[in-house]
């Protein structure tokens, strides 16, 4: 629940498609599945690694101004009769966001490894059990995130809602420049 690039992207996608917090959940599961699988199976200390960091941190910080870039380009009054909901977009943003987010799997090597350790050691259902929960809860979370601001949308306005989509473009605009600063000082370490 705490707030960065995937609750600035679900805020901004929600305008289209009022599911897009449940399909960036499910691209965010994509990645988180197997990634626990994975780091359950040793690959935790992979993603310690300081050249990890700097490769993830540098493509992430990168994708993030792209779509920063993106959003403040296209910033114009929405047209709910005219506009499609997405349907595959916030899934591959998910999947994206989730993969080239360093904190992110920062996290999971970290504190997500120790929960994750100390739920396994009970049983492989309790494993299975923990991943469930976990993912119901960034379901719900990202689901009633989206379909807030899918409903605010209305009582906003046209002009409020480009406010809040530029609000949420800086965001993404200063979280990408704090990955690749971030990686970058990573970078001029192992020099």
């Amino acid at each position: 629940m705490q707030p960065g690039p995937v609750t600035a992207t679900v805020i901004t996608m929600r305008a289209r498609n009022r599911y897009a917090g449940a399909l960036l959940a499910l691209g965010h599961a994509i990645i988180e599945l197997p990634l626990m699988i994975l780091i359950m199976l040793g690959m935790g200390t992979l993603l310690k690694s300081q050249k990890t960091q700097i490769v993830i941190g540098l493509a992430g910080g990168a994708f993030l101004l792209i779509m920063a870039a993106q959003m403040i380009i296209t910033l114009k009054p929405v047209n709910h009769t005219k506009d499609k909901p997405l349907k595959h977009k916030p899934v591959l943003a998910g999947i994206i966001l989730s993969a080239t987010n360093p904190y992110f799997l920062i996290w999971w090597a970290t504190v997500g490894l120790a929960l994750a350790t100390e739920v396994k050691q009970f049983a492989l259902w309790a494993f299975a059990l923990f991943a469930a929960v976990h993912w119901l809860c960034d379901f719900a979370w990202l689901h009633a995130l989206s379909w807030a601001s899918f409903k605010g949308t209305t009582l906003l306005g046209p002009r409020s809602q480009r406010i809040v989509l530029l609000v949420c473009a800086l965001a993404l605009l200063a979280f990408g420049l704090f990955f690749i600063y971030n990686a970058l000082g990573n970078l001029l370490k192992l020099l």
